[in-house]
């Protein structure tokens, strides 16, 4: 081949990737995976950044902490005997309060309390609103005749008389017999009612009976007797007694009681075991 002849075909330049002086391949563009990830990334740092901060506020800053608490509807408690109960912490981020836990808290060391609310009040509170126990019986601790033993202990305080509230639950303790409130004699002896359902239940029937007496009957009862399930006696001023019976058929009982004592007003012994069938006797 002469110097001056052409090359031949296909011996010119050398293509891309064999070593030729020609411009090199474009880098392969971003594959949609990877362009999803990033956006997703974009996306989220916002989220990621706002979730970082709420939890610093809640749980590191100095803004939302426990700085107060309050207390509503205590009566014979006191505003310091609840907040020792309660012990909710000072100074703790307010969002690791566990109102539940400080529920229970108070229903165990206080038996007076009936039922608690607990709240957050934001951004520096904890309110407390709690609801007590009302005695509608009372009785002499410890008398042998109560049938009380093993719930002494589970009341407050150490006075002469047991409250017990309308559900038939010990919770409190009086030096003096509350005005107003009859007290509650289990005379139970060794009757089967002792054995089969025990005192506890024998006090739940003695409150359902009193707490469906019409409002004068009760408040002249001062003895509520109580000698086995279906024997409730009821003893009031002037000497005059109630043959109850059962807690059965409170409601029917009390609108036959209130009769009776309309149409025989000097009598002095009512029976309405059976209301249908009302009994008096005695002038």
């Amino acid at each position: 081949m002469s110097a001056t002849e052409p090359p031949a075909a296909g011996r010119g330049r050398r293509g891309p990737g064999r070593g030729g002086t020609g411009p090199g391949p474009r880098p392969a563009a971003p594959g949609p995976r990877r362009r999803r990830r990033a956006l997703l990334v974009l996306s989220l740092a916002p989220a990621l950044l706002l979730g970082g901060l709420a939890l610093w506020l809640l749980y590191g800053s100095a803004w939302l902490r426990v700085e107060e608490v309050t207390v509503g509807g205590e009566r014979v408690l006191t505003r310091r005997q609840v907040l020792d109960a309660a012990d909710v912490p000072l100074g703790e981020p307010l969002v690791s309060v566990d109102p539940g836990a400080v529920e229970r808290r108070l229903l165990e060391r206080l038996p007076r309390i009936r039922s608690v609310e607990v709240s957050r009040s934001w951004p520096h509170g904890v309110e407390l609103t709690v609801t007590e126990r009302r005695a509608v019986l009372v009785m002499v601790r410890n008398a042998e005749n109560t049938g009380n033993a093993g719930n002494a202990e589970k009341t407050e305080g150490d006075g002469k008389y047991v409250e017990v509230d309308e559900e038939g639950v010990p919770f409190g303790t009086a030096a003096e017999r509350p005005a107003g409130v009859p007290l509650l004699v289990l005379d139970l002896g060794d009757s089967p009612s002792r054995h089969r359902f025990g005192p506890g239940r024998m006090r739940r029937e003695a409150a359902e009976a009193v707490t469906a007496l019409p409002g004068g009957v009760r408040r002249d009862t001062r003895t509520v007797r109580v000698r086995s399930f279906d024997s409730i006696t009821l003893e009031l001023t002037d000497g005059r007694t109630v043959l109850w019976g059962s807690a059965e058929h409170g409601a029917r009982k009390a609108e036959s009681l209130t009769l009776l004592m309309k149409a025989a007003e000097g009598a002095d012994r009512f029976d309405v075991r059976v209301p249908g069938a009302p009994a008096v006797s005695g002038s």
